[in-house]
């Protein structure tokens, strides 16, 4: 029996990319999964997915981390469901536009970015921490990206969010410190999902961040979070940067 079956996990962002994959690759290792994001159909696809292959019927809810009250009332139903929780994937994360600061013409940009990838993490956090330390287990992952650790021209604001994702899980490993819950970021290069259409909002700039190179899927990144979930609970994976062979920086990519 797998060390993790039965327990609970609530993944954020879990509609597409690396989220429905981390919630498909948690699933198959044995955890009741709570799948959350804004788009409640692509939720249905990714809870058909796991049904279909584990015969668990996922947790499914529309949630946008953004939103407070959103935020408690996915969390206490989820409780209500299952009776307890044992991992968050603060998974949910965007980037808007690549405009130099004193270029950007949209501040509401930095405000749904910080706004999705700081406080919609931290209100997650806050709210699911509590019964972790209740129920006597828990781990908290982050999704971070090697932004957060390089910042680059264009990408001010959302590498200031991802920084202040390593430092909050930094900070939250010490604060943490003691109780049973361990706190782990995974930190990204190039996958190729739909972040980059996403920001860019046109397909072919899209494509050509990925061109000439073999970036990560969405599955790279899922086994990384399913490896950290998995370890004995006296072990704690605090980082894994995961970066295509291709990759060896922000701006450092091998293109053929």
């Amino acid at each position: 029996m797998s060390r993790v079956e039965g327990q609970v996990a609530i993944i954020t962002g879990a509609s597409n990319g690396i989220g429905a994959a981390s919630a498909i690759a948690l699933a198959r290792e044995g955890f009741q999964v709570a799948l959350g994001a804004r788009r409640a159909e692509k939720l249905s696809e990714v809870a058909a997915q796991i049904l279909a292959e584990t015969g668990k019927r996922p947790f499914v809810m529309e949630l946008d981390v953004r939103q407070e009250e959103q935020v408690n009332s996915f969390v206490a139903a989820v409780i209500e469901a299952h009776g307890r929780l044992d991992l968050l994937l603060n998974n949910a994360g965007l980037a808007k536009g690549v405009a130099h600061v004193i270029d950007e013409e949209e501040a509401s940009n930095w405000d749904q970015m910080i706004d999705t990838n700081v406080k919609g993490l931290l209100m997650m956090t806050r709210a699911c921490v509590p019964h972790m330390v209740q129920g006597g287990n828990g781990h908290v992952i982050n999704i971070g990206s090697i932004a957060g650790r390089e910042a680059y021209a264009g990408g001010a604001v959302y590498c200031a969010t991802k920084f202040a994702v390593r430092a909050i899980t930094d900070a939250l490993r010490q604060e943490l410190l003691g109780l049973p819950v361990r706190v782990t970021t995974v930190d990204p290069g190039l996958v190729n999902t739909e972040f980059s259409m996403v920001r860019l909002e046109d397909q072919q700039r899209a494509d050509a961040v990925y061109a000439g190179m073999t970036p990560l899927v969405a599955e790279d990144v899922a086994d990384c979070v399913a490896f950290a979930a998995t370890r004995p609970k006296h072990v704690n994976i605090d980082a894994i940067i995961v970066k295509p062979t291709d990759q060896a920086g922000a701006g450092k990519v091998a293109r053929r």
